[in-house]
């Protein structure tokens, strides 16, 4: 019999990763050697991540949309990625599947770990946390159409049971684990669970920052870096860790960059209303369509009773981790955003300036010649006295959740929502931030990307060092 080492990697060799390197070079290349050795339940889950055979047109594997390489996130920029069936495109963005294992279910009344900031919607996976555990999590992308496209849990199993780790499968849930479909299915959501909480690659905290906040050698933020830092723990201009919160978190975790809450941020309609762009998201073309976070489609239990009943929860999406996100090519849950200075300049002008981020309304000419907007507006152009379709990913009957807080709104009066009474900031009036302070925050956001290697000779030039 073929020792289970080598097993485990005869069997990486021959699986693909989407960009065409082994699975095996995907994962070396990205993880310290793992102490201790994985259980044999993770190591049934690192083969599962890699297997394409777990698709319906056995094209895809976990690792097409969760590249090792991109720390465990699209190894692309495209908004949303293509199911196992490429006809069909999926309706939200592929998030990073590191540091997830401190993740609590999801409540409605969540307490923050901040201990401060009172309790809310908070926890679940997904952007819109209908996943309990990360093993629940599993089933949802295996059966969905427009990602890994099985037909059944029945056609899942299957696929394992004929696969070349279906004994291995049975040596870590029983000899007889094939005899119940269900069983046998949650067993494989658990065994990637158990792959993604064992492996170090998907929590290495390894990044320049994590040096500093440790006194590490090779840990010194330069002098734009450290003025990142100090902006975003300001509370009266960008407010970052108000929700990327980087203190004591669940699990006796630190430094997460998220405190599992809910907002609702405007962001712009992925769609042909925004001009040249390279792949608006298809479900939108129906302009009855709207992708509502908490509320729906695709989570049910918090949808409002009629379209024009107001609710709460309209709008929010899981606030996301920020470690490794200058690694992104796309954010928000619909990646209408490509880049961090379009994502920060977002929250710094949504309301001082909407006609950066928003078509205006058709029946709206406006006066005058049309104006060149910033290179990272969406919007290339703009008419002056034009009315903007504000929040255009909302109907209007739910866009009272529209987060207020700094910097996107004043923060002043309510209980940040604009249905609370926060007061939205005056368009036309000046941002928050200055284009230095921006360029500062970006570089900041750039130190909490794992895999950081000190240099002997520290840079003297260049965006992020003076």
């Amino acid at each position: 019999m073929v020792p289970l080492v080598m097993a485990l990697s005869v069997a990486l060799l021959a699986l693909t990763a989407c960009d065409g390197k082994s699975a095996a070079t995907a994962t070396a290349s990205t993880a310290a050697p793992r102490t201790p050795a994985l259980s044999t339940q993770a190591q049934v889950g690192q083969l599962a991540f890699f297997d394409k055979n777990l698709s319906g047109g056995r094209n895809m594997s976990c690792a097409s949309c969760h590249d090792p390489q991109y720390a465990y996130g699209p190894p692309n920029s495209i908004s949303v990625q293509l199911g196992s069936d490429i006809t069909q495109t999926g309706a939200r963005a592929v998030p990073s599947l590191r540091y997830r294992e401190s993740t609590p279910a999801f409540s409605q009344d969540a307490p923050n770990p901040d201990g401060v900031t009172s309790n809310s919607p908070g926890g679940g996976f997904m952007w819109d946390g209908r996943g309990a555990t990360m093993a629940a999590q599993v089933a949802l992308p295996l059966l969905n159409p427009v990602e890994m496209n099985n037909t059944s849990r029945e056609a899942v199993v299957k696929a394992v049971r004929d696969g070349a780790y279906a004994g291995l499968f049975k040596q870590a849930f029983g000899a007889g684990i094939f005899d119940d479909t269900d069983a046998a299915f949650d067993a494989l959501g658990t065994a990637i669970q158990a792959l993604e909480t064992e492996d170090l690659s998907f929590h290495p905290y390894s990044s320049k920052y994590d040096l500093y906040v440790f006194n590490k050698i090779g840990g010194t933020l330069t002098p734009a870096e450290r003025r990142g830092e100090v902006l975003f723990h300001s509370t009266g201009v960008s407010n970052c860790s108000g929700c990327h919160y980087t203190g004591a978190n669940f699990n006796g975790n630190s430094g997460l960059m998220t405190d599992f809450t809910y907002q609702a941020l405007g962001a712009p309609r992925n769609d042909r209303s925004i001009p040249n762009n390279p792949d608006p998201i298809p479900a939108n073309d129906d302009p009855r369509y709207f992708d509502m976070g908490l509320c729906g489609p695709f989570r049910t239990d918090h949808m409002p009773a009629t379209p024009a009943t107001a609710n709460p929860y309209c709008g929010m999406f899981k606030v996301p981790v920020l470690r490794n996100v200058a690694t992104r090519g796309a954010f928000f849950h619909n990646g209408v955003l490509h880049s961090l200075d379009q994502v920060v300049n977002f929250y710094n002008t949504r309301d001082t300036n909407p006609e950066y981020w928003y078509p205006a309304h058709s029946d709206s000419a406006g006066t005058g010649t049309a104006q060149a907007n910033p290179a990272w507006a969406l919007q290339p152009t703009s008419v002056p006295g034009a009315t903007v379709d504000r929040y255009n990913d909302l109907p209007h009957a739910q866009q009272g959740s529209i987060d207020e807080e700094v910097p996107l709104g004043t923060g002043e009066g309510g209980d940040k929502t604009l249905a609370s009474g926060t007061r939205p900031r005056a368009p036309g009036s000046p941002p928050v931030m200055t284009p230095q302070q921006i360029a500062d925050l970006v570089c900041f956001l750039g130190t909490l990307s794992d895999g950081y290697q000190p240099s002997s000779a520290p840079s003297t030039a260049g965006r992020c060092v003076k």
